[in-house]
């Protein structure tokens, strides 16, 4: 297995180009939208980490003692999630099938506790909101040939980055092999051709 390695820094003409290089996902292929979005967060993941930084920090020199209950919340609930779904087989299942549904579980679950807490708008913006942020971008940020390459890498096993390694516990790595050797066999095929 690969070591866990940091993920570069996109440059920002990389990151946030033109709007040529953004489009509305076409939301009646919900596999297509998600594979889009899943190998945005992985080629991306170090741009969006220092996004959430930017708005954590914002959050959290307003409203500390929030932010970092928050934190703690949201970090709590995704744990359990993960163990609850290797040690479950109902819940294994459901995430297998589900996994945007069960991301929006335990988001809903983060809010829930929060509310007990009184720090809805505390989680609204500190924790919510960067993740819209990020989940827009994903979205809507169309990918280039480099983007595509360094999903495979990961996807083969060939690098592990975090992200790839919270994707994976979520769920949504398993057919990357299947979709790299289908890549492979196009390239392979193209270049015959030429």
């Amino acid at each position: 297995m690969a070591k866990v390695e940091i993920a570069p820094l996109r440059p920002w003409d990389d990151f946030f180009p033109g709007s040529e290089r953004f489009g509305k996902p076409d939301v009646r292929d919900l596999a297509k939208w998600n594979n889009r979005v899943v190998n945005n967060l992985l080629y991306y993941q170090t741009n969006y980490l220092a996004t959430a930084v930017v708005v954590f920090l914002l959050v959290g020199l307003t409203n500390p003692f929030g932010m970092m209950l928050g934190g703690i919340v949201v970090s709590l609930v995704f744990l359990g999630s993960v163990w609850a779904a290797e040690n479950r087989a109902m819940i294994k299942s459901f995430k297998k099938q589900n996994p945007t549904l069960f991301v929006f579980v335990v988001m809903l679950a983060s809010y829930f506790l929060m509310s007990l807490f009184g720090g809805v708008m505390v989680f609204i913006f500190g924790i919510s909101f960067p993740l819209l942020l990020i989940f827009a971008h994903a979205s809507m940020r169309l990918r280039n040939m480099k983007n595509k390459l360094e999903n495979k890498i990961e996807g083969a096993g060939l690098k592990k980055t975090p992200m790839g390694l919270i994707l994976e516990a979520l769920g949504q790595q398993e057919d990357n092999l299947n979709k790299i050797q289908d890549f492979l066999e196009n390239e392979m095929r193209k270049k015959l051709k030429d």
